[in-house]
């Protein structure tokens, strides 16, 4: 089957020029560090993904139906109520335990603030989900 079109695609679009146009001082610097933890983790360079997904790598979902997208591997979005994390929270519940003050939806991961956060069980979340779409 061919691919469907997404809206949400990669694009060439500065992450940096980017992250200047949060408002929000601690948006900014929590976006920062998870832009440096999912980097050196995937080894792959920061892209946008539309207008405000800054993804990592690059897979194709192969859908049940046949479908077939192009998607990032993992990434995260600086919403004005919380840092939106995809691709990082399938498989790692038992990890998400100790996490610390998080919620969920739609398999994102949803984070007000990094302080919030254990930083290195959020790591070893990102480094067990990229290695399980190997």
């Amino acid at each position: 089957m061919a691919k469907a079109e997404l809206k949400t695609k990669r694009s060439e679009v500065s992450v940096e020029s980017f992250l200047k146009t949060l408002s929000d001082s601690q948006q900014q610097t929590d976006s920062r560090t998870v832009v440096s933890m999912m980097q050196k983790i995937s080894g792959d360079p920061p892209k946008m993904w539309g207008p405000a997904i800054i993804g990592f790598g690059n897979m194709t979902l192969k859908y049940d139906s046949g479908r077939e997208l192009e998607w990032m591997k993992i990434g995260f979005s600086p919403r004005k109520a919380n840092l939106t994390l995809y691709g990082v929270l399938s498989g790692n519940e038992k990890l998400s335990e100790k996490l610390g003050k998080f919620t969920t939806g739609k398999g994102c991961l949803y984070i007000k603030k990094l302080t919030d956060i254990d930083q290195k069980v959020l790591e070893k979340m990102i480094a067990a989900s990229l290695k399980k779409k190997g």
